[in-house]
């Protein structure tokens, strides 16, 4: 079994030894020093998984430790002791490169849980670059998305609130999904809540959970988004859509690491990582007084920025491949290839809804091109014309339903009577049906196998 060194370095003799005690009895070795200079001479000589410093030293601080730490040993996860309630100076750690913090007076669960995510970060085998990146839709070679893959391996190893910012459909939520999986929380839950989808009147229930009879309609206890969190990590998303009051209630659940459920008179411990995301722009809402000056200093400790797609447009091919030959596994059909003019469409074209938007383009032409090849006009990119529809002329079409509707499933709908009818009228044959319909029978298997029709 691996022995695990840690390195405390704190003025105090007390602290020191109540630091030295608790990590001796989770079975690790420590090493101890009184001011910067005797910790910088241990950490010459040995190679601990961990460093513990207070902030305050006779020498210096411990932001300064933590500086030379990241740029001397960096594979050290460094974890800074700080006053209770100083957060200035918690964030500035943060901001260093320190891996966590904890405040005085130290509350040793706290520590322990602070001390098991280092471990795992430390016995965490390096990858090489190629290893580490995510194939998904984060692939690419242009400098910009290289940046962001180094960058979010070395945010991985720190449990720093990070916000990351980018248009709609840039890839934020993969850019935090990355984050998770290559840091130490990796094997706990990422849950991830678009804050602007919540009914202001049910958001406090669904992030802090709920007692059963606490109001009209809680008839069995919920757990909430924090706890469903707990070991993992809580992704924000749309975190500029929070209501004033909300922001208050979620400032105090990150800061204090804890969460009150609605009709509870305790606060439930909780172990998180927070990562936020917003297409808006955040401090111009700060500015106008829509969005607390503090939350917003909490949750952008680390700001990351997603770069748009039309800023990457050599990636595109790689990008549009990876997309086309998902689409045809998931649709079990032959995969399609771009033709070079299409392909120099693509990177000619502005993308106002990224990556995403890519994905929806080539999904409509992986449906509408006749056989394995898909031209520039079949991406049908600016010129208004709208992919074939899937309804028979002679068929008659069901009329909207009055009041509220899910226009999803509506259209689901009308267009699972259209291809029955079309199979039926040509007896199943799917080649005659698909000539009926007026697509190509490509279009018609990639549909069938969507609706759940085959």
């Amino acid at each position: 079994m691996t022995t695990h060194t840690a390195l405390i370095v704190d003025d105090e003799p007390d602290i020191r030894d109540l630091l030295e005690i608790t990590l001796t009895r989770m079975g690790i070795e420590t090493l101890t020093a009184p001011d910067l200079t005797t910790a910088r001479q241990l950490l010459d000589r040995h190679q601990p998984q961990l460093c513990l410093t207070d902030m305050n030293l006779p020498d210096g601080n411990g932001i300064d430790l933590v500086q030379w730490i990241q740029l001397n040993t960096p594979a050290t996860p460094v974890a800074v002791i700080t006053a209770y309630g100083n957060m200035d100076t918690a964030i500035e750690s943060l901001k260093a490169g320190a891996f966590d913090f904890v405040s005085k007076p130290v509350e040793l669960p706290r520590l322990r849980e602070l001390v098991n995510s280092a471990l795992k970060l430390s016995d965490a085998k390096p990858e090489t670059e190629a290893e580490t990146d995510e194939p998904g839709l984060l692939l690419g070679n242009s400098p910009q998305i290289r940046k962001l893959r180094n960058q979010t391996r070395k945010l991985a190893r720190s449990q720093a609130p990070v916000f990351i910012s980018g248009e709609s459909g840039s890839g934020k939520e993969l850019v935090a999904r990355m984050i998770h999986l290559q840091g130490p929380r990796r094997e706990g839950p990422f849950v991830a809540v678009n804050c602007g989808a919540i009914p202001s009147e049910l958001m406090e229930s669904e992030f802090f959970g709920h007692k059963k009879g606490s109001f009209t309609g809680a008839v069995e206890n919920k757990e909430g988004l924090f706890r469903s969190a707990n070991g993992g990590t809580l992704f924000l998303d749309e975190v500029a859509d929070l209501p004033l009051a909300m922001q208050v209630k979620l400032l105090r659940a990150i800061q204090e690491k804890a969460v009150r459920p609605v009709g509870d008179t305790k606060e439930v411990p909780v172990d998180i990582r927070v990562l936020s995301a917003t297409h808006k722009n955040l401090p111009e809402l700060v500015q106008e007084g829509n969005f607390r000056q503090d939350l917003f200093y909490r949750i952008n400790v680390i700001e990351l920025a997603v770069p748009p797609l039309r800023e990457r447009a050599d990636d595109i091919p790689l990008l549009a491949n990876h997309i086309l030959g998902r689409i045809a596994r998931e649709y079990e059909c032959d995969p399609a290839a771009l033709t070079q003019d299409a392909i120099e469409r693509l990177k000619a074209y502005d993308f106002p809804g990224n990556v995403r938007e890519l994905e929806n383009i080539l999904e409509r032409a992986f449906t509408l091109c006749d056989e394995d090849r898909i031209s520039a006009d079949d991406l049908h990119l600016g010129n208004g014309v709208q992919p074939a529809g899937s309804a028979d002329p002679a068929t008659d079409t069901p009329g909207v339903p009055e009041g509220e509707i899910d226009l999803e499933g509506f259209l689901e709908s009308i267009e699972r009577q259209a291809i029955e009818k079309a199979l039926e009228a040509t007896r199943w044959n799917k080649t005659a049906a698909a000539k009926r319909l007026g697509i190509s029978f490509r279009a018609l298997r990639y549909r069938l196998k969507k609706l759940g029709m085959e």
